[in-house]
């Protein structure tokens, strides 16, 4: 299986969280055959956190071996850039084809590239938090991991 790891769980695993080991237990996205990805935004994203952070060089040396275990999926794509605008038309209760049976969602645009990615490489999207849920099943196949720390 292909899980795209979403930003929040890359650090989980950064910061050998517990919930690491419950994601180990439960979905297995590191272990052969299944296979990790992250999206260059999760990328950026992680690094901003890093600079944001003040991480000395020896935690973004670890950052950059941690993050070259991992496919890294490009948005320059016009698959992922066609999908992210029917995602974001469908997020705003714009798209036609598809209506939105709830009040439209203003979700974020790297939340959109993410979703985007995920739908297209027909990935699994992991994720810490529920800014995804409105697209489950009818865009992507997410996973929500629900946690009691962080």
């Amino acid at each position: 299986m292909i899980y795209l790891l979403d930003t929040n769980i890359l650090l989980v695993y950064l910061r050998k969280s517990n919930i690491a080991g419950k994601i180990d237990k439960q979905y297995q996205p590191l272990i052969y055959p299944n296979t990790p990805v992250v999206s260059v935004i999760s990328l950026g994203e992680i690094k901003s956190i890093a600079l944001r952070n003040n991480w000395g060089k020896k935690r973004i040396d670890l950052l950059d071996r941690f993050l070259k275990q991992f496919l890294t999926a490009d948005i320059h794509v016009a698959t992922i850039i066609e999908k992210y605008a029917e995602i974001d038309a469908f997020s705003q209760g714009k798209l036609v084809s598809k209506p939105l049976k709830s009040s439209s969602r203003n979700m974020g645009k790297n939340d959109l590239w993410i979703a985007a990615t995920a739908s297209v490489l027909c990935a699994t999207l992991l994720t810490l938090d529920h800014d995804f849920d409105h697209l489950k099943d009818g865009f992507l196949r997410l996973e929500t991991i629900e946690y009691d720390e962080l």
